[in-house]
């Protein structure tokens, strides 16, 4: 799996240059998220990545933006972004059908430990769109899911219908190992629900998962990463054994423009992974999990 290497921009002609890229399959995911499947033009160009890491989108005349990739490593002639509308950029993905081609650069980043969680128990925690960032890493799971122990996958949402990739749940559930949480904050008047309903945290109760051989992962809005943190440490699990992504804080993709650095770190290039320890002492507590 490739991870950041910054020799790459040394050795690389021209390191902004973009390849474009074909719309090849749209998904909606909520009133207001969409899964794009692309696929490079022209020539075939080799697309390595870890999951964890994102490439930059552009469109002539709109911008530029960073997107994490939603796709499993394995599926090699394409790649997956899910992205919700929040922006001019964005609205003007949305807009687009299939054969519309954009501009594509990276992969870039510091995607997820995987070779570190081989044989190992994990805990995947993910809040709203942050489940994309970890939707490579869990496919990747249910194809070689005999090189890990027990998986645990816990999702919060606010409500039923802002819940994505609603239709790889049973594929996840019926994969050996696999384990598979819901809740949501509110459950409106009339709406069947049958999973937990409050925040993630409260479905801690429910795990199997042994702390002293396992992993967790957390991708999500920074407060509630913080207290997932702080909860995955009551309950055993150490420092340096959660991994969170910083993925909303990606900017130009080589910490290039300054916006993404906290601290000594750049979440482009030092991240958006980071072990819980890297990111506990970055200015304004920015995960500390007080006590």
């Amino acid at each position: 799996m490739k991870t950041f290497d910054r020799n790459y921009y040394r050795q690389t002609e021209n390191p902004y240059k973009t390849k474009l890229a074909v719309i090849t399959k749209i998904h909606q995911e909520t009133s207001e998220t969409k899964t794009y499947t692309f696929k490079f033009a022209g020539e075939k160009h080799p697309f390595d990545f870890s999951p964890g890491q994102f490439n930059m989108i552009s469109l002539l005349g709109i911008g530029e933006g960073p997107f994490s990739i939603s796709s499993a490593p394995t599926q090699k002639d394409s790649f997956d972004h899910t992205i919700r509308v929040v922006g001019d950029l964005t609205k003007a993905i949305g807009e687009l059908e299939v054969g519309h081609a954009v501009g594509i650069r990276g992969p870039y980043g510091v995607g997820w430990p995987i070779d570190s969680a081989r044989g190992k128990d994990l805990l995947i925690i993910a809040g709203g769109v942050g489940l994309a960032p970890l939707r490579g890493l869990i496919n990747l799971i249910v194809e070689q899911h005999h090189n890990f122990g027990k998986v645990e996958v816990m999702y919060g949402s606010r409500k039923p219908d802002n819940l994505i990739f609603t239709d790889e749940y049973d594929t996840w559930r019926q994969t050996p190992g696999m384990r598979l949480f819901l809740t949501v904050d509110e459950v409106p008047k009339g709406v069947k629900w049958p999973y937990g309903e409050g925040i993630v945290t409260n479905l801690f109760d429910q795990s199997e998962i042994d702390p002293a051989n396992a992993l967790a992962f957390v991708c999500g809005p920074e407060i509630m990463m913080r207290f997932v943190a702080r909860s995955l440490i009551i309950r055993g699990f150490s420092e340096e054994s959660i991994f969170v992504s910083l993925e909303r804080r990606m900017e130009c993709g080589m910490a290039k423009c300054g916006r993404c650095m906290i601290g000594p770190k750049y979440v482009c290039t030092d991240g958006p992974v980071f072990s819980y320890p890297e990111v506990k002492a970055l200015p304004h507590n920015l995960l500390a999990a007080s006590f």
